[in-house]
């Protein structure tokens, strides 16, 4: 029940109780005398203890929660590829993770290209010829990394990973060759650095059984991430394009499992190699060539002031 108070020259004004507040605004109590504790309930006053508020009182609005500023490698990467904002982390990352998984590939682009192409989507021939290929799948790491933030959050899969290997093979030479699978396994035995690999035949299963073994845990080791980008790699899923899409499933592995991420460079790529060739009975020359990547990936962080 409302009830009224003079506030002069025979003026009256109807007042109700912070319950009768909190019923007609749909509130707790206690919202209601924060409200009015904090000023932002007009004309409303204590009697003693008790709060009158006006009759006529509008509800108080919410005031919009400050946004987090976005602090971790995931979070930075994503706000900073939705801004397309330049020269920042996610710029970098485009065109280092980029120049460099490509160039131990055998790409002949360089560095100044690879930025080149990003920020411009244009080419500048100097001397030297350059393959058409590399400019085609230079453009589609960056699609690959974009797909990669997008998806960080979700546990690898084989369709993703095909999806990951048809943008990077999509409008090469490649892909014009009738026995060349984009986006699907290969059809052709293969070997890499002078080992077999899985036959073709036996692909699907591998990689089924791989997935399902490794998706069964929901956060993993950094030792554990390394041991199924070594397991990708013996089983060599795809005719061409296998390092690539394993280092990118791994970047992405890492931002999934709050992991610093980390990039291959072409002065370490010898370690790298022959760490991935002594994992099955020697793990800590990979592990202690990735952490060396690491801790220059952290070196970054540290200067874009981003946490990890």
């Amino acid at each position: 029940m409302s009830y009224t108070t003079s506030i002069g020259r025979g003026d009256f004004m109807a007042y109700i109780s912070v319950a009768q507040a909190a019923k007609k605004w749909k509130l707790s109590q206690r919202s209601v005398r924060n409200y009015c504790t904090l000023g932002r309930i007009p004309g409303a006053f204590l009697t003693g203890k008790t709060w009158n508020i006006p009759q006529d009182a509008t509800k108080p609005t919410r005031k919009p929660k400050p946004s987090k500023v976005a602090n971790t490698v995931l979070q930075v990467l994503k706000a900073e590829q939705a801004a397309k904002q330049h020269c920042g982390f996610y710029h970098k990352i485009q065109i280092d993770l980029t120049y460099n998984s490509n160039h131990i590939e055998g790409s002949q682009l360089s560095h100044e290209q690879t930025r080149y192409i990003f920020e411009t989507n244009t080419i500048g021939v100097e001397d030297n010829a350059v393959k058409v290929d590399d400019i085609v799948e230079t453009a589609n790491h960056f699609k690959c990394i974009d797909m990669v933030i997008e998806n960080a959050n979700y546990k690898p899969s084989e369709r993703f990973i095909k999806e990951l290997h048809g943008v990077l093979k999509n409008g090469t030479s490649d892909s014009r060759k009738a026995w060349f699978a984009v986006g699907d396994y290969k059809r052709q035995a293969n070997e890499v650095g002078g080992h077999h690999t899985t036959r073709p035949e036996h692909v699907a299963a591998k990689m089924k059984e791989l997935i399902t073994k490794y998706n069964h845990k929901a956060k993993h080791t950094f030792e554990e991430l390394l041991d199924f980008h070594y397991q990708f790699e013996a089983i060599h899923p795809f005719q061409d394009g296998n390092g690539r899409i394993g280092r990118l499933i791994l970047f992405k592995e890492c931002l999934r499992n709050n992991i610093v991420p980390f990039i291959i460079t072409d002065k370490i790529k010898m370690f790298y190699y022959k760490g991935l060739n002594e994992w099955p009975h020697n793990h800590e020359r990979l592990i202690d060539t990735c952490l060396s990547a690491q801790d220059q990936m952290k070196a970054v962080l540290d200067y874009f002031k981003i946490k990890y």
